[in-house]
């Protein structure tokens, strides 16, 4: 009987526990209300703030990455703003204390647990403010290239020029050397060719010269050159520089398209020969005396 009465007096205070819980929340509905509505507000206001920096001030900053950062930046500041206030409305200082308190110790705890993510993410940061890559610029990165697409806090995004893309992590693209075709609107590029022995070899590099100085403008400071480099297996070899307009690979295979014709139209016209590789095979002059006994004593033996 005791048993029995302990029971019904557990269930009763959990009952009244309850009843105080549900009380408690009636209360409090309308400050649940009230911070649902200050969440939401804070949303849109920090959409709208983060729309007018990219519109008034951000735009005077060149780096469109750096915008894109400092407005995602932005943007999370004041959502945090309206969610300390939301915790506020719902009487939860205590509550908003603790978080405080141990946000050191959880921050620890993700930063061992996800160093690679934060890894990218400061990675994308320095991206971000780093003046030698910008949106849109033509890089080359071990066996990728390609134009920048899009520079985030996890990763960089490259569009090659087959119109496929290539996610770079962060970390990964820091930790590398790269190559920025768009950081100078001038190159130099190198065309090499070969000619026959028999050439003049004055009279080519005169030709060289002249004609990639008339089809191909060099600015002050700028000039065309032309070296001999080697004595080839069947050519003497050469390589001629000079500057172009470049900030792609494209315009690179442009112009050394543009003058691989020009050399071999103007070689064609003055009778000078680019030769070929040519293999000659010497069986020697004893293995054809050896064949040639052999056929005397084939002979011999049929008469």
């Amino acid at each position: 009987m005791k048993d029995k009465f302990s029971l019904e007096n557990t269930i009763s205070k959990l009952w009244d526990k309850l009843d105080g819980w549900l009380d408690a929340i009636i209360l409090k509905l309308p400050n649940f209300v009230l911070a649902f509505i200050v969440i939401v507000v804070f949303y849109f206001i920090a959409k709208g703030v983060r729309n007018v920096l990219q519109k008034f001030l951000l735009s005077r900053i060149g780096q469109k990455s750096i915008q894109d950062i400092v407005a995602k930046i932005v943007f999370v500041l004041v959502f945090l703003i309206g969610f300390f206030i939301a915790l506020g409305v719902l009487d939860l200082n205590k509550v908003l204390t603790s978080v405080l308190a141990g946000a050191g110790v959880v921050g620890l705890a993700i930063g061992l647990a996800l160093q690679g993510t934060l890894s990218n993410t400061f990675g994308g940061i320095i991206l971000s403010f780093m003046p030698n890559i910008r949106i849109n610029d033509f890089i080359e990165t071990n066996d990728t290239s390609g134009f920048v697409s899009e520079i985030s806090l996890r990763n960089i995004v490259l569009r090659r020029t087959d119109n496929n893309y290539v996610i770079i992590p962060n970390t990964k693209f820091i930790e590398n050397s790269f190559t920025n075709y768009s950081l100078s609107d001038r190159s130099r590029i190198t065309v090499s060719c070969g000619i026959g022995y028999e050439s003049n070899l004055q009279k080519v590099e005169d030709l060289v010269l002249r004609v990639i100085s008339e089809n191909f403008n060099q600015k002050k400071g700028e000039a065309v050159e032309f070296f001999f480099t080697e004595f080839g297996d069947s050519s003497i070899n050469f390589i001629t520089r000079f500057w172009v307009d470049l900030v792609s690979t494209k315009q690179e295979y442009e112009a050394k398209h543009k003058a691989v014709k020009l050399i071999k139209t103007h070689f064609d016209k003055e009778g000078i020969h680019i030769p070929f590789p040519i293999r000659t095979l010497d069986f020697g002059k004893n293995k054809l005396q050896l064949n040639m006994d052999k056929e005397e004593t084939t002979g011999k033996a049929g008469d």
